[in-house]
């Protein structure tokens, strides 16, 4: 054997595939690395298996596996990874046993997680990323994080590691010393972690804390999101701490000057105030007169006359209004404000404009059941009750006279100020009719009139002086009268008799029958009239509108039941 060969054999003993030698860089290329390991031929590594591929150099020195010594073009095929792996698994499995930390480079996204060279590739699951999963994964990549070895199995060599593990072993030591160190009172810093309908959620670096919504501003808050965001990072005072759970309530406002000091000093009732509506309700309106303290003007107090059912009607939000302080209630923290205050009460000298017994005029505004509402001047109403409509008819609804629109005379007949209410009458315009009756109608007089009701029991029937009379069933015919329809009609003329007159119950009985009666039947007729009980015949005007059994007929309507 020539000494050339015996140099080539132990060269190519000492270079055995599968073993770790080292090398130098003689050459970078753009994908890969030239590498001399003193053998006859030189091989290469891919620069994919560097850390950092930008900062290697020609002349620097590298440990790889010899994978094969020659390939089909006669290069040595090496492994930086490769030789890294081999030497990195017995540390790896020491910190495994050791439930040690080791640090790793995050190097791609795979599925499930994240693939982490720790001198060997490691998967990250996501749950174990953070104590959150993160939404995107891509943010880790290429980043160096410490890691804790959860698996590891030495056949298939396969490493499983926990990075939330180590986070929250750190929280928990932040979260002991932080129940340790600190006191109610105290100030500490975080950063917004959540935010809710109820508040936010603080990170203090090892544990949460609770800031409720109540305790971020002095003034009115909707929702937090209009005070903080998710990331800012805050300055708060510690209101309460429970160790055994391990909660914190925070404050926000605690940590600035208290604007309800002292308010009833500064605001002191009857002062003219300026401010910006901040809310409006149903019911009210939120004043902001400084920063931190708001007002409320309740719907009522808007105005002295207008009737204002909702605050929106005549105020916007944003909007600059002056009011009066009516109240302030520091331990509620609230103000009422009134904005009619600012001029004054149209009442407080409504009986020198309205006296009792003037005649006024005004317009129908609104009906009910009991009465029509007049306007006598804006927002200034009088009610005319509907037993102040007539001194002879029972008026059951004031429709039955007026209608909405309509202009009206009547007297001011009462004021009730503190209710802010007056009554008025329309009949009060006219004398009572019913104090004359004696000169008016006497029993026996022949009367003439029109019919404008009928019911089951008789005819009612105008008279003059606006007076009605009623004629009795009994009193249409001498023959027997089975129906009172079936002999008298509404809007018929008749000629009839006075054979009552009760001034007490304001009733006028009449009698067709009777109309060409002498004296004498006549004074006979009107003795049976006295004889009959009270309601079986003689039906007064009050008592027949409310009788159950009233069948009424008016030209072009049916049957009223």
């Amino acid at each position: 054997m020539t000494e050339v060969q015996e140099l080539i054999a132990k060269a190519t003993k000492k270079y055995s595939e599968g073993s770790i030698v080292k090398g130098r860089i003689l050459e970078v290329r753009p994908r890969e690395f030239l590498v001399d390991i003193g053998y006859k031929s030189e091989g290469t590594i891919p620069a994919a298996e560097f850390d950092e591929p930008s900062e290697v150099a020609v002349g620097d020195e590298v440990e790889v596996l010899l994978v094969r010594l020659e390939n089909d073009e006669g290069m040595v095929i090496l492994s930086k990874e490769k030789a890294a792996y081999r030497q990195n698994w017995d540390k790896i499995s020491k910190v495994f046993q050791s439930e040690g930390i080791i640090k790793g480079r995050v190097k791609a996204v795979v599925k499930g997680g994240l693939l982490v060279n720790i001198g060997v590739e490691a998967f990250l699951p996501s749950s174990q990323i953070d104590i959150i999963p993160p939404k995107d994964l891509n943010q880790f990549v290429g980043n160096t994080y410490d890691f804790k070895i959860v698996k590891l199995n030495d056949d298939r060599k396969n490493v499983v590691l926990s990075r939330r593990e180590l986070i929250e072993q750190e929280r928990s030591e932040k979260r002991q010393q932080f129940m340790e160190s600190t006191e109610v009172g105290s100030l500490v810093t975080g950063a917004v972690k959540n935010l809710t309908d109820f508040g936010a959620f603080i990170d203090l670096g090892g544990m949460d804390g609770l800031l409720h919504i109540t305790d971020m501003t002095w003034g009115r808050l909707t929702h937090p999101s209009e005070l903080l965001k998710v990331g800012q990072e805050v300055t708060l005072q510690v209101l309460e701490i429970n160790r055994e759970k391990e909660r914190v309530s925070l404050g926000l406002k605690q940590t600035t000057h208290n604007p309800w000091d002292k308010i009833e000093e500064r605001f002191p009732t009857g002062t003219k105030v300026k401010g910006k509506i901040t809310n409006l309700v149903p019911y009210g309106a939120f004043v902001e007169i400084e920063p931190g303290v708001e007002g409320l003007i309740h719907v009522s107090e808007l105005s002295w006359t207008k009737r204002i059912t909702r605050p929106s009607d005549v105020l916007n939000a944003g909007q600059e209004v002056e009011a009066v302080v009516l109240g302030v209630n520091k331990d509620e923290q609230k103000i009422s404000l009134g904005v009619r205050q600012l001029e004054p009460n149209p009442w407080d000298e409504i009986e020198q404009r309205y006296i009792i017994g003037k005649q006024v005029k005004g317009t129908v505004r609104n009906m009910t059941a009991y009465g029509a509402f007049v306007e006598l001047e804006e927002g200034i109403d009088g009610m005319v009750h509907v037993s102040d409509l007539s001194w002879t008819r029972k008026i059951n609804h004031p429709s039955e006279l007026l209608k909405k629109g309509d202009e009206v005379e009547a007297v001011v007949i009462d004021i009730d100020k503190a209710n802010q209410r007056i009554a008025l009458g329309v009949k009060q315009l006219d004398e009572d009719p019913w104090k004359e009756i004696d000169r008016l109608y006497k029993i026996g007089d022949l009367v003439k009139g029109k019919v404008t009701k009928l019911a089951n029991f008789g005819a009612f029937v105008a008279l003059e002086h606006d007076i009605d009379g009623l004629v009795h069933i009994s009193q249409l015919s001498e023959d027997h009268v089975a129906k009172v329809k079936d002999v008298i009609k509404i809007d018929d003329d008749v000629e009839a008799r006075v054979i009552k007159v009760d001034k007490v119950e304001r009733r006028i009985g009449l009698s067709i029958k009777a109309a060409h009666y002498s004296d004498e039947a006549l004074r006979r007729e009107t003795e049976a009239m006295d004889t009959m009980r009270p309601g079986d015949e003689m039906v007064g005007l009050a008592q027949a509108f409310e009788k159950a059994e009233l069948e009424e007929y008016r030209p072009g309507e049916g049957k009223k039941k």
